[in-house]
């Protein structure tokens, strides 16, 4: 076996181990997001009405859970395309993404502290705050793997759309400022910006 056959072998393991350790990263961080939900102590002969009174004080959480539960889903889904195209390992890979994992693994926290203040301005802009940094450390991911040519494509419709997270984080952040409980809706505008991004991209 020749150093460079070896060398492409350590490589292709540290990459899978890297990949490896990022879904569970992810897999636990979005377990982690239901654990927030207490389940309520309905007296026995409590009926229906009182089981409808707890699920309306659950609702908040409820809120919180389905939209981190989709937006961690769209960020792993994002990172799976993303080491789809990567084809090589570098070192220099590592830190970011663990920084990018870090900002994942924080989404638990953030979540559960708008469930529980979900019409306050300062949980809300916590939140998006949190949405911002975990888009931005996902762009610069991209842009590490674009400048070490580590991937089998350009990538450039990956960076545009790490890049309209940034745009959808910053507007659910403006949104904060006229409606906390509904700044995060700023995030539905993602598909706007992949689409303005994009057909610049084509121009």
């Amino acid at each position: 076996m020749t150093d460079r056959t070896t060398q492409v072998e350590h490589g292709g393991l540290a990459l899978e181990r890297l990949v490896f350790f990022s879904d569970a990263v992810f897999a636990i961080a979005i377990t982690l997001l239901v654990l927030e939900i207490e389940v309520p102590h309905l007296a026995r002969d409590g009926g229906l009405e009182q089981f409808g009174e707890a699920m309306a004080v659950l609702f908040p959480k409820f809120f919180a859970f389905g939209l981190s539960f989709l937006v961690i889903g769209r960020f792993w889904i994002s990172h799976h395309q993303l080491f789809g195209h990567v084809v090589a390992y570098s070192p220099r890979l590592m830190w970011p993404n663990v920084f990018y994992l870090m900002a994942i693994a924080f989404m638990p926290f953030s979540t559960a502290l708008l469930g529980t203040n979900l019409t306050q301005f300062g949980p809300a802009m916590f939140y998006n705050l949190t949405l911002l940094a975990t888009a931005s450390v996902g762009w610069v991911l991209v842009r590490r793997i674009r400048e070490l040519s580590l991937a089998d494509a350009p990538l450039a419709r990956e960076a545009n759309g790490a890049f309209s997270v940034i745009l959808g984080a910053l507007t659910s952040v403006a949104l904060t400022f006229v409606s906390p409980q509904f700044s995060q809706m700023g995030m539905v505008t993602i598909p706007l910006w992949i689409r303005v991004l994009n057909r610049k991209l084509s121009a």
